[in-house]
C-alpha cells in the first residue's frame, strides 16, 4: 500500500528505541458492541471521509449495527445523496497528490491489511516534529504525510529523546516519551476510547458480514456434527448382515 494517510490522531505511552520493534498496543475489538461501531461511524464520517474513500462500503450497510435509514441520513450523509451509495470523497486525485504527495488510500480493507493493532497504535502516535511538510510525525509510520487532522482533540505531543547505541554501535537520539505541549479538548482515556471506537468501527467495516458468516459456519457445523451421528448409526443399520 503507498504512503499511509490516517485521519486521526494520539496521545501515546510507548517509548520507541532505535533498532528495536515497534510495540503495538491491542486494539479494543468487540464487533457486537453497536453503541461503539455506531460512534466509530460517526468519528470516520467527521474526520477520515474528508480524505479517505471507502469504496467498498455502502452507507445504508449500517443498517448492520444498528442504525435505521433515517438516522444515516439525518446524521452521516454529508458526502452524498443516497444511502445505497459509497463512501467516496469530493477531493481529486491530482489535488490529494500535490497537497499530500500521494492520493491517501482507501480504507475499506485497512484493518485486514495493516492489523487493527497497527492502526490503533498508529492513531495514537502522533507527535509534533518541525522537519516535516506537515508539522506533524508518527512514531509507527515515519516520516508519515499525513497531518495530525484532529489535533484539537488530542492536543499537541512533543518527544523527550534520549542517548542509546544502536546496532552500528554508535549512539542515537530515541524516542524516549512524550510531553504533552497542548492541551486537547479531551483527556487521555477519552481520546483512547474514541481511537478505540474508530478502529473497532475500521475493523467491522472491512468485513461487514463476518458475523453472519461466523454465525452461518458455526450453524453448518452443528448440523454436520448431527447427521454425522445420524449417519454413522444408518451405516451400522445397513451393513450389520454384511461380513
Amino acid at each position: 500500500m503507498k504512503k499511509l494517510f490516517f485521519l486521526l490522531l494520539a496521545l501515546p505511552s510507548l517509548a520507541i528505541a532505535s533498532g528495536a520493534g515497534i510495540h503495538l498496543d491491542t486494539a479494543p475489538i468487540n464487533l457486537n458492541d453497536h453503541g461503539s461501531l455506531q460512534r466509530g461511524a460517526r468519528v470516520f464520517i467527521n474526520y477520515c471521509l474528508n480524505c479517505h474513500s471507502a469504496a467498498y462500503m455502502r452507507y445504508n450497510r449500517m443498517q448492520d449495527i444498528g442504525l435505521t435509514e433515517a438516522q444515516i441520513k439525518s446524521n452521516l450523509l454529508f458526502a452524498a445523496e443516497k444511502p445505497g451509495e459509497t463512501m467516496k470523497v469530493a477531493m481529486r486525485t491530482a489535488d490529494a497528490k500535490a497537497w499530500f504527495g500521494a492520493p491517501p488510500p482507501d480504507l475499506s480493507v485497512i484493518t485486514r491489511s495493516r492489523g487493527p493493532d497497527w492502526v490503533y497504535t498508529y492513531l495514537r502516535s502522533f507527535y509534533r516534529d518541525d522537519s516535516r511538510p506537515t508539522g506533524w510525525n508518527n512514531t509507527v509510520f515515519d516520516k508519515v504525510g499525513m497531518p495530525h487532522v484532529m489535533q484539537e482533540l488530542q492536543g499537541h505531543l512533543a518527544p523527550v529523546y534520549r542517548m542509546e547505541k544502536g546496532e552500528d554501535g554508535k549512539e542515537h537520539h530515541v524516542i524516549e516519551r512524550f510531553e504533552l505541549i497542548k492541551p486537547g479538548k479531551l483527556t487521555q482515556a477519552e481520546y483512547d476510547a474514541l481511537v478505540g471506537d474508530l478502529t473497532n468501527y475500521l475493523n467491522w467495516m472491512g468485513e461487514p458480514a463476518k458475523g453472519d458468516r461466523m454465525r452461518i459456519g458455526l450453524a453448518v457445523l452443528l448440523f454436520l456434527g448431527v447427521f454425522y451421528v445420524v449417519a454413522f448409526y444408518l451405516k451400522k443399520e445397513f451393513w450389520k448382515d454384511v461380513h
